[in-house]
């Protein structure tokens, strides 16, 4: 059994502890952006906007689609594993990654087998410009062969966070990157293969991040350690996982769906206005993978201090994540809006796509703040196990309201400013829900039962 006074989560000083934590998962995603980015960088510069278009357009949508669906799903797993690690129970440690193993490789297999039969026909409901369509079914078909590894490496990287090391998925992403950044200039400046050697670069750096992950697991001499012989789904604990990673992963689907909806309607505007938005999206992710990373954090320490019955420390550490992620946003806003410019210029040339980038971002990112309670409230309650109600708020005041207004408001105010405001407002009402719910979850949690049975 592992030693609790090792266990910083459930016994540090909540502040530095979650610093410690959500530090190592900022660089990750940092390099996970560059990952992202470094694709476009290298397309953008080297093949030109059709090119940048079909990597970071309708494919990387119905890419999002996908994936966030099945690591979603497995994140039922992931909150698992953090409740039986705070509450020093190895043998349900061991059985909830086993189960969570299998769920990646089936999940992975899947992911391959949906995208190859049914990518052309998604590209077509998008909209996908004509002139980018062979390039994006290409790209699609070369990624989803690396499917597996990929959900390895995201499954895996959650069992490693899960028992409060976010660490090692960082050295492992870096390592993922640096194959990356390696192979995208081989293949596609030295060897001259366009949209086609961005998808084997990504392939096989996705393959390295896999293996990594996957011979750590299997060497580790701790609870969560992989035995491959014993993959196979625990049915309770897979059930469990279901119920509660579902929602999440309805919740990403609902995302990406939506996200496919706007950049459908972005679509209609041109080329140059699908590379804008392509760019600002490339920008625009290092808030997102920022804050999900402070997400991340706040469902570990949530998980973990509910396993271990420590509520007094669940609600802290959610107060004092929600005041880091704050800072953080209003930081990001400004020094986007400060140099916004110099930092397209490395993505494009195009005097045409840096206009409209420009354009989009001045109205989108001076209210990154409004989300912070959304991403804070839902990670905490999902590290505790509740994710219905939280993606329904999530589902309705977000995605299905931006479904709706797409469909109402932007065909009657067909101007780009009528799709960057759905942003700001859909943030404000979802926020508000979460305000509102907040005090009858922790009700129904337990909270002040158990607080005062552990102050007792």
């Amino acid at each position: 059994m592992h030693n609790t006074e090792k266990n910083q989560i459930i016994e540090g000083v909540i502040w530095r502890q979650l610093l410690a934590f959500f530090f190592p998962i900022l660089l990750g995603t940092l390099f996970q952006q560059l990952y992202n980015t470094v694709d476009a960088v290298v397309v953008g510069r080297f093949a030109g906007k059709a090119a940048l278009a079909a990597v970071g357009g309708s494919a990387a949508q119905i890419l999002n689609l996908l994936i966030g669906f099945f690591v979603g799903l497995s994140s039922g797993a992931t909150v698992i594993v953090s409740q039986f690690f705070g509450a020093e129970d190895r043998d349900g440690v061991s059985r909830a990654v086993h189960t969570a193993l299998w769920l990646a490789l089936a999940a992975g297999l899947a992911m391959t087998a949906l995208g190859l039969a049914f990518a052309p026909t998604l590209l077509r409901w998008m909209n996908t410009p004509a002139d980018t369509m062979a390039d994006s079914a290409r790209y699609l078909r070369i990624v989803f062969l690396s499917m597996v590894p990929a959900m390895v490496f995201n499954v895996g990287s959650g069992v490693l966070r899960a028992v409060g090391d976010s660490r090692r998925p960082l050295r492992f992403l870096m390592a993922a990157c640096l194959v990356n950044v390696a192979l995208d200039l081989l293949f596609v400046v030295a060897f001259h293969w366009s949209v086609t050697g961005v998808a084997v670069a990504t392939s096989l750096a996705q393959l390295a991040a896999g293996a990594l992950v996957w011979r750590h697991l299997c060497r580790t001499g701790d609870s969560y350690r992989l035995k491959p012989r014993a993959i196979r789904p625990d049915g309770a604990l897979l059930r469990r996982t279901v119920q509660i990673g579902l929602p999440s992963g309805l919740q990403s689907v609902m995302y990406a769906l939506s996200n496919m909806i706007i950049t459908a309607t972005i679509n209609g505007f041109g080329t140059s206005t699908v590379a804008a938005w392509v760019t600002l999206g490339k920008v625009d992710g290092l808030f997102w993978m920022i804050n999900g990373a402070f997400g991340v954090s706040i469902m570990t320490f949530a998980g973990q201090n509910y396993g271990a019955r420590r509520l007094d420390r669940a609600e802290k550490s959610l107060f004092v994540c929600s005041g880091l992620a704050l800072a953080t946003a209003w930081a990001f806003s400004a020094l986007f809006f400060l140099f916004a410019r110099p930092v397209y210029s490395v993505f494009t040339r195009d005097a045409e796509v840096m206009t409209i980038a420009l354009e989009m971002m001045r109205q989108i990112t001076p209210w990154y703040f409004l989300f912070v309670p959304i991403e804070m409230i839902s990670g905490a309650l999902r590290g505790m196990g509740r994710t219905l109600v939280p993606t329904m708020i999530t589902a309705f005041g977000i995605c299905v309201y931006r479904v709706i207004w797409m469909f109402t408001v932007v065909p009657a105010w067909h101007v780009l400013r009528a799709i960057t405001l759905s942003y700001p407002i859909s943030w404000v009402m979802t926020g508000l829900a979460f305000l509102v719910y907040y005090p009858f979850a922790r009700r129904k949690l337990g909270f002040g039962r158990l607080a005062l049975r552990t102050r007792a």
